[in-house]
Parts: structure tokens; C-alpha cells; sequence
């Protein structure tokens, strides 16, 4: 039901955007996050935001990576800017069934993306 898209390989310093699309009933009253996982490291959350429009960003991409939704085409976006070479990953996107007007910090969804990589070069 998630469809990820838009990764690829980029220079240091440079941008990309990441793509989700969600089918099905499930979008409305759902948070939606971006999650990364780089090679024997945890997943981790880079990206979240409610149905609502409440956001949230893990430090680590505050500043340079923003999330956005398009609630009528079920939408979520992921523009990074700014790359390094230390956010090579894995990149996934995920749905969390919720009724909350605000966004939580939390790694437990429902749905999960295929997963798109990333590749920073130096």
C-alpha cells in the first residue's frame, strides 16, 4: 500500500526528494514517517506528521530534511538537502494508524514502504 520513490546516488552537498504514495482507505487519520536504515546500524526515525499537519524532525536532519503530506493525493514527501556521506541508507516510508492532531516520536507503524537507497558520495 506505500510506494517509495526518488532515491538514487548524489554528490555531497547536494539534494534529492523522496516520494511516498499510499493506497487504500488507511491515509486519512494517520501519522506518516520517514525512517532510514544505513548498514548494521537500527532504523531510525527521520520524519514524521500527522494527518493534521503536526511535524516532527530527528535532530540529527533538523534543518536540512523536511516532510510534507498532500492529504487529497495521499501523498508524503521527503526533500533532504544539504546530503553528507553519513546518510547513505536506506530510506522507507511508513504509516501509523492515529487519531492524534499531534505527530508522536514514536517507531511503531503499521505499513511499511518497499524502501528506496540513498547514496552520498564524498
Amino acid at each position: 500500500q506505500l510506494q517509495a520513490s526518488g532515491g538514487g546516488l548524489v554528490q555531497a552537498g547536494g539534494s534529492l526528494r523522496l516520494a511516498c504514495a499510499a493506497s487504500g482507505r488507511t491515509f486519512s487519520n494517520s501519522d506518516m514517517g520517514w525512517f532510514r536504515q544505513a548498514p548494521g546500524k537500527e532504523r531510525e526515525l527521520l520524519a514524521a506528521m500527522s494527518w493534521s499537519g503536526s511535524r516532527l524532525h530527528a535532530d540529527s536532519v533538523k534543518g536540512r530534511f523536511t516532510i510534507s503530506r498532500d492529504n487529497a493525493k495521499n501523498t508524503v514527501d521527503l526533500q533532504m538537502n544539504s546530503l553528507k556521506p553519513e546518510d547513505t541508507a536506506v530510506y522507507y516510508c511508513a504509516l501509523r494508524r492515529s487519531g492524534a492532531r499531534v505527530v508522536l516520536p514514536t517507531t511503531t507503524y503499521d505499513y511499511w514502504g518497499q524502501g528506496t537507497q540513498v547514496t552520498v558520495s564524498s
